[in-house]
């Protein structure tokens, strides 16, 4: 796999491969508090055309998950899942909600029940639960979430940290993020670079490389 991947004008190349995206305007919640690990547990589903978030369930490459009418997380909102039993971790995102669900129960996407580590024919499993606070709260993390599940199609995102950002002119800002994504046979460490003007909030450019993961 190709290491190093650059965005500019609105393209990202990958070999002979070429993905268009969209400038995207993105408005932080500032308003949701750190959450802690919530006990509750997740079904699976195959998903649906048609979603109450009008967000497909194929977004971020199944890595989806329906919650609850009553539950505490948003159409959109990115959660992290943990699977005790076999230690993997995943984030998913909320792309549509069931009745008569728990407040913490989750119905995830099949590929994501799956990458929990979990066995389809256990139906229900016990998990924990976070929001992901930092995430939603840092301009553009959700979107490089996004890339890099184009960038990395068999492999889950389980962690991210925000680095910092620095202003580079009074049109142009920069936000460093470090993702951890992993595979069956390996566990990468990603960091991820976004510059955009802050007066617009549109992209200007974007990398991701691969940089040593410390296994201490």
């Amino acid at each position: 796999m190709n290491p190093y991947y650059h965005y500019e004008n609105d393209l990202i190349r990958n070999g002979s491969c070429t993905y268009v995206y969209a400038p995207m305007t993105y408005q932080p919640d500032s308003t949701r508090e750190n959450n802690n690990w919530v006990k509750g547990q997740a079904t699976w589903t195959e998903g649906g055309e048609v979603t109450k978030c009008n967000i497909p369930w194929s977004d971020l490459q199944y890595m989806t998950t329906a919650v609850s009418e009553d539950s505490p997380y948003e159409c959109g909102e990115m959660l992290k899942v943990k699977f005790p039993s076999t230690g993997r971790e995943i984030l998913v995102k909320v792309v549509d909600t069931v009745g008569g669900y728990p407040q913490h129960r989750l119905n995830l996407h099949r590929q994501a029940f799956l990458a929990l580590g979990a066995d389809l024919d256990f139906g229900i499993i016990d998990i924990e639960i976070m929001a992901s606070p930092e995430l939603e709260e840092e301009e553009f993390g959700k979107y490089l979430i996004e890339v890099l599940q184009v960038a990395y199609p068999r492999y889950e995102v389980t962690d991210y940290e925000f680095v910092g950002e620095e202003e580079i002119s009074i049109e142009r800002r920069r936000e460093t993020y470090e993702f951890i994504v992993e595979s069956d046979e390996e566990r990468v460490k990603v960091r991820g670079r976004v510059e955009y003007n802050p007066q617009t909030n549109r992209v200007i450019s974007f990398d991701l490389e691969e940089v040593e993961l410390n296994n201490s």
